[in-house]
């Protein structure tokens, strides 16, 4: 069993101890996806893969957050938010800008990236390494930035 998914199952237990209703049915959540995509593949998931659904239940977490700021649903804002803050114990720390920079610099220099046409080749070096670290949307801005100058 991965890492992660260990992990999981533990704060599953803790959660059912401890009584705490609205941690739990969260974390049961996100076993329920992992076990999903796990019959789906037909194979058992490594941390690679459950942080990648760890990446989006957060992006999902995080555009009804601002869906519900947005309409003034300060209640159901705060819920999400809430469930953001558990899914968050079990991301990795996030990328600093300067550490994201020289991720960039570096693959850039071995893809041997020189215009935005090259910068599929950045992304595919970079993806691994910034995995659950660094939102994918802000690095490709910050690339096409660096191969548009």
């Amino acid at each position: 069993m991965s890492e992660l998914k260990q992990r999981l199952t533990e704060q599953v237990k803790e959660a059912m101890r401890a009584r705490e209703s609205d941690r739990l049915t969260l974390l049961r959540t996100l076993q329920a996806a992992i076990k999903q995509l796990e019959i789906d593949s037909r194979q058992t998931l490594d941390d690679a893969a459950v942080l990648t659904i760890l990446e989006k239940q957060r992006k999902q977490r995080q555009e009804s957050l601002a869906a519900y700021q947005k309409a003034g649903r300060d209640d159901l804002a705060a819920r999400e938010q809430a469930e953001l803050t558990i899914i968050s114990e079990f991301m990795p720390q996030a990328l600093t800008e300067t550490e994201l920079a020289g991720l960039i610099d570096q693959a850039m220099q071995d893809s041997g990236a020189t215009s935005a046409r090259d910068m599929g080749k950045v992304m595919a070096l970079l993806k691994p390494q910034i995995a659950g670290r660094a939102d994918s949307a802000q690095v490709a801005a910050l690339i096409k930035q660096r191969l548009s100058a």
